[in-house]
């Protein structure tokens, strides 16, 4: 299947099934083209043409309902950090870029879901550095009064590791690590309230079916 050209649509994954589709960005269009990601998706075609399956991705993909991978990654303010550092939290992954219309639409939801739940949830701003540069990250960072980390993925080594091939996307983790929803596209307040639904405890997939009424005597 080919990557969603910009304008186009593309739906949630979770464990409360498909939701509305949202516009997306798609990193293979956008203003920085991402070349090793096409020679990824080139490769990946002609192994599926010849009834293969990349080895790589059978390893790292991120699916949902099984642990994310583990990531280490330069802090935009100074300083390190691992995705391991926030075990037993729940964590939002937001990949984004300066450049990303949608995403700068998209950062003040982001920002305050962070706000009423930062006692008990992280939110990681992955910055795809290896497609601008850093002082326009800064200048982002500064405009939107971003508070919570912000990650320089300079070698795009983990935009590589989670598949990454439109913009906005994030990942929602709960607190034992697992990826419980793949959101692709702007965060609309209901789309965004959807995927942290699904991370917060004693949440279970029959809380996402419609009520059913009582039967009848």
């Amino acid at each position: 299947m080919t990557p969603a050209h910009a304008g186009q649509a593309r739906s949630t994954r979770s464990a409360m099934g498909s939701v509305a589709k949202t516009p997306v960005l798609d990193l293979s269009t956008s203003r920085y083209p991402a070349r090793s990601l096409d020679a990824t998706l080139a490769i990946a075609v002609i192994l599926v043409l010849v009834g293969a399956e990349p080895v790589q991705a059978q390893k790292d993909a991120v699916v949902v309902g099984r642990p994310s991978p583990p990531f280490e990654l330069e802090r935009l303010e100074g300083g390190r950090l691992t995705l391991g550092e926030l075990k037993g939290r729940r964590v939002v992954i937001n990949f984004w870029a300066s450049w990303c219309t949608p995403c700068r639409a998209e950062m003040p939801n982001l920002i305050e879901a962070w706000r009423a739940d930062s006692g008990a949830m992280d939110v990681l701003a992955v910055n795809l550095t290896d497609q601008e540069k850093r002082k326009d990250v800064t200048r982002f960072v500064t405009e939107l009064g971003i508070p919570f980390p912000v990650l320089l993925d300079v070698r795009g080594k983990v935009r590589e590791l989670y598949s990454l091939v439109s913009l906005p996307t994030t990942v929602f983790l709960d607190s034992s690590g697992v990826v419980r929803t793949i959101h692709s596209g702007p965060l609309t307040p209901d789309a965004l309230e959807r995927g942290l639904a699904t991370i917060r405890p004693n949440f279970t997939i029959n809380q996402s079916a419609p009520a059913k009424s009582p039967p009848e005597h």
